[in-house]
């Protein structure tokens, strides 16, 4: 007779296999989010602004998340947004480089992006590495620098943070900040660049970076993000001092193949008046 022990055994194989096949297929089955925010003293003509917020790509590393970049570009692309601005971690292998600019031409050239850890330094995941990326046209690349577009008759203006001088605290984003603009939209790879931010600068801030935990256990207490269980900012909308964030679960993976229960996500933010 077949021993407990051996049943059981059996049987902790079955789930633990129904489980990595589960996690394996979520990588890949990007959610498509709609968000209105409401901006104070947003100016009237801005009213409804459509911003796609992406991150977190990885490209290279064998996982389904170029499936979930793939369907996320097509889906902003159909959608023609205002803006697209991307977050960072784009390339997390050599073999990932080629796939990136099809995507960037994809989104077209109101897509503005920062660059995250993994696309300028090795990263603790022992599967990356550092490719170097310096152009993405046609997409604007923001390096501590801004950039302004035109938009409804207004002036937008977008700054990116560097990675490398956010991780050295040398970033300071808010001296970039143009008062004349009648919109300001900061694109970090780091979410806790909110706490560093004098109030008001910014209305928008955009993030990544976190995955939404990436490997996730459903609790009756809400979400157990095992990466990172005490974070404060893990995705989605955050609010301080009149500033709204907005963080993205990416598109990609890390250090795993897999995804559980924080399904890839490409959001469409729609800016309204408060």
């Amino acid at each position: 007779m077949t021993s407990w022990r051996s049943r059981a055994g059996a049987s902790f194989g079955g789930v633990a296999a129904a489980g990595l096949a589960w996690g394996w297929i979520e990588a890949g089955w990007v959610r498509f989010v709609r968000l209105e925010l409401p901006i104070p003293g947003l100016e009237p003509k801005l009213a409804g602004l459509r911003i796609a917020h992406l991150s977190d790509f990885h490209l290279g590393l064998p996982s389904r998340g170029g499936r979930a970049v793939a369907r996320a570009v097509e889906w902003t692309a159909a959608r023609e947004p205002d803006l697209v601005v991307v977050t960072g971690d784009l390339v997390s292998r050599r073999r990932g480089e080629a796939l990136l600019p099809p995507f960037l031409e994809r989104l077209g050239d109101r897509c503005y992006a920062v660059l995250g850890n993994h696309d300028v330094e090795h990263s603790r995941d022992p599967f990356s590495r550092t490719v170097g990326l310096s152009d993405l046209t046609p997409t604007t690349l923001l390096v501590d620098e801004a950039a302004s577009v035109t938009i409804h008759g207004r002036k937008v203006q977008l700054v990116g943070v560097d990675p490398r001088a956010y991780r050295e605290r040398r970033a300071q984003p808010w001296r970039l900040a143009d008062p004349d603009a009648d919109l300001r939209v900061l694109l970090c790879h780091y979410p806790y660049v909110l706490d560093t931010l004098p109030p008001g600068v910014f209305q928008l801030v955009v993030a990544g970076h976190m995955h939404d935990g990436q490997i996730v256990l459903p609790l009756p207490t809400g979400k157990l993000r095992l990466a990172n269980p005490r974070a404060r900012y893990s995705s989605g909308l955050y609010e301080r001092a009149g500033t709204w964030m907005h963080v993205s679960p990416g598109l990609g993976t890390t250090f795993v193949p897999f995804r559980f229960f924080a399904r890839p996500e490409v959001t469409e933010l729609v800016l309204q008046p408060a």
